[in-house]
């Protein structure tokens, strides 16, 4: 009888684009919202209202790509360095990066003699890729591409960003505020519900703690846009 394979798909190995694409949907509609809703609040025109929405999208999407990125990359550059030494070292003294290697597994719960035995033919096997896994914890599901995350980061803030600027266009000036805040909510809660699934997370936690934080950053812009928008008039 034969037995049926089966394969598990885990969600750390989502982690690379995952946290790029969260990170840009939830700030590109946070940054945009709160910045529409403080113009907004300060009694500007529809006109104005508008081209500050899409300077917004247009300025943070390149902002979050440029940041991702430098981020990123200065990550890719530590593995790569900790990676080359590690090599240099298997290069120079196997030995001793052998032992080195048998001790992790030892602390991990395997007796000395199975240890060393799994040690030894794991090195002979990748000694790098081995090093690179279980000594310093880099491994090809939690590798760094920062082409990807700059190019994820910067969609999805502009995916994010269109949608308080959609409501702004298709809403009169004295009411954007209002349509702006409430779709805002709304997408807030679908984002922070479908980054919660995708990451295997509960639902309404992952929802609520998104929605939380963008609810307080259009507060306070509105605020200010207020005090502005009196103080000007």
């Amino acid at each position: 009888m034969s037995r049926l394979s089966h394969s598990e798909v885990h969600m750390v190995h989502r982690i690379g684009w995952l946290r790029a694409a969260v990170l840009g949907a939830n700030d590109g509609i946070v940054s945009t919202s709160s910045l529409v809703v403080g113009v907004a609040a300060a009694g500007s025109g529809s006109a104005e209202i508008l081209i500050a929405g899409l300077a917004g999208l247009v300025a943070g999407a390149m902002s979050m790509a440029a940041g991702e990125y430098v981020s990123v990359s200065s990550q890719t550059d530590a593995e790569n360095a900790d990676l080359s030494r590690e090599r240099r070292e298997l290069a120079e003294m196997p030995k001793a990066e052998l032992e080195e290697l048998t001790q992790i597994y030892v602390r991990r719960g395997l007796d000395r003699e199975l240890a060393e035995r799994a040690a030894v033919q794991l090195t002979q096997h990748d000694a790098l890729a081995t090093h690179a896994r279980d000594e310093l914890g880099i491994s090809e599901t939690v590798a760094t591409r920062p082409v990807q995350a700059a190019l994820v980061s910067a969609l999805t803030f502009a995916s994010g960003a269109v949608v308080p600027v959609l409501v702004a266009l298709a809403s009169p000036a004295n009411k954007t505020g209002i349509g702006v805040a409430a779709s805002t909510i709304l997408a807030l809660a679908i984002l922070g519900g479908l980054g919660a699934v995708a990451g295997g997370a509960g639902v309404l936690r992952g929802a609520a703690r998104v929605t939380l934080w963008g609810a307080l950053a259009m507060a306070v812009t509105a605020a200010v846009g207020m005090m502005f928008g009196v103080s000007a008039g």
